[in-house]
């Protein structure tokens, strides 16, 4: 049997939530869009620059929407054929039937990392074009400030304050890298400590586990999954520790999320009283607000290289399943336990792929939305608002802005009883 290299995590997907990461940067991007819009609009050049820009992101987030419902799709057919298929194949011992499934699911995987590099080459193309609109704008906006009156101290006093937050958001950022680091390293740590464990009856790695590790890439699922299948008291107590180590690590790096996301609230807030104050002293606001669309545009691509890597490590896995049954080791007719252990955990296979098409579905829905209804403000120039509108836009903007939470995955609580996650 397999000596379970294999099993070697090379990211930090853990839960098959990680894709909706891409959620609250979405939704943030066509808000901070609307805001720089509503603060820079009135100048005919700017909301030209602005409107092109966003009409960009509408369309490349139409694009990712495709993509997610491709998640989606190929998902369900790993649930619905894929899985079903193996279980037959090995109740019936048809070892060609598994291999022809397997290279259909390959086929299917393999379209969604293209189109993952396609999309993410789309997204830093378009990112360099909004770094030049911004670079455009802060031209315009130093011609324009030549002739206009110098910052107040009110002004003066925001910028300090800003100055401050703003090196505060430079530290929390690498603590989140740092972490980030740490999670996929006590990943690899589980692994290698689960894929050494032995089956009582083979001396070698157990059919059940190193099948199931084989169809689930995330690390919780397969801790979960061991738990309820090995007898080793030492073995669970080993495991429980490793897990709850790496569950510390992901919860310490949802608190430096969250304070970074309180930080950029009121960041925001501080710049938004900075555009009214300049607006109401005939000067031009800053593009800050462009600034941050380059930020989440680059986090949504963040997480689209985590699906890349996510979908690039199932294809290998599935090609480890496809070496295992060419060589006859899950075809075994006088090993009905070890084949017993086979079925179980496709069943236990079925839970977590489902789990990941409706995590999927949901980001697909929230793109969506922001493909169509989250652009509907450039139907309307700026310049045609009252001073009564403009503030109520205005107000809902910031206040939508503020709602927005940074949607990161609570690390789940097992169980050594059971191995249930809760």
């Amino acid at each position: 049997m397999t000596d379970g290299k294999y099993l070697v995590d090379t990211d930090s997907t853990s839960s098959p939530e990680f894709i909706q990461e891409l959620l609250p940067s979405a939704e943030r991007t066509a808000l901070l869009y609307h805001m720089s819009y509503l603060c820079l609009g009135k100048v005919p050049e700017l909301e030209r620059l602005i409107r092109k820009q966003a009409l960009e992101t509408q369309l490349l987030f139409g694009s990712s929407e495709a993509l997610l419902m491709k998640c989606v799709g190929t998902s369900e057919n790993i649930v619905t054929s894929l899985l079903p298929s193996l279980k037959v194949a090995a109740e019936k011992n048809k070892p060609k039937l598994a291999l022809k499934v397997l290279e259909k699911a390959k086929d299917g995987i393999g379209d969604i990392i293209t189109d993952v590099k396609e999309i993410m080459k789309r997204y830093d193309e378009h990112n360099r074009d909004v770094a030049s609109s911004t670079s455009d704008i802060i031209t315009e906006k130093d011609k324009t400030e030549e002739k206009q009156q110098q910052q107040t101290s009110e002004m003066e006093a925001l910028q300090k304050i800003a100055d401050v937050l703003e090196a505060n958001l430079l530290n929390i950022s690498k603590g989140i890298e740092d972490y980030e680091k740490m999670i996929v390293k006590k990943n690899s740590e589980i692994l290698k400590f689960i894929s050494s464990i032995k089956e009582e009856k083979t001396k070698g790695p157990s059919m059940g586990h190193s099948t199931y590790y084989m169809m689930v890439p995330f690390v919780e699922s397969i801790v979960s999954f061991i738990l309820k299948t090995i007898t080793s008291t030492s073995d669970k107590e080993h495991i429980m520790a490793l897990y709850a180590d790496l569950s510390e690590t992901i919860k310490a790096q949802k608190r430096l999320k969250e304070q970074e996301w309180d930080i950029q609230n009121q960041l925001m807030d501080n710049q938004l009283k900075m555009a009214k104050l300049k607006i109401a002293n005939g000067q031009m606001p800053s593009v800050t607000h462009l600034d941050e669309v380059q930020k989440y545009l680059s986090r949504i691509q963040q997480t689209l290289v985590q699906l890349q890597k996510f979908w690039e490590k199932v294809g290998s896995l599935l090609d480890m399943l496809n070496k295992r049954t060419v060589a006859g080791e899950i075809w075994i007719d006088d090993l009905d336990d070890l084949k017993e252990q086979f079925l179980e955990s496709i069943d236990a296979a079925q839970e977590e792929w489902t789990n990941f098409g409706i995590n999927s579905m949901k980001a697909y829905n929230i793109f969506s939305i922001q493909a169509i209804e989250a652009y509907r403000f450039l139907e309307i120039s700026p310049s045609s608002l009252s001073e009564e509108e403009w503030q109520e836009e205005y107000e809902s903007v910031k206040d939508k802005l503020q709602k927005i939470r940074p949607n990161t995955v609570n690390p789940a609580a097992i169980t050594p009883e059971n191995g249930n996650i809760t």
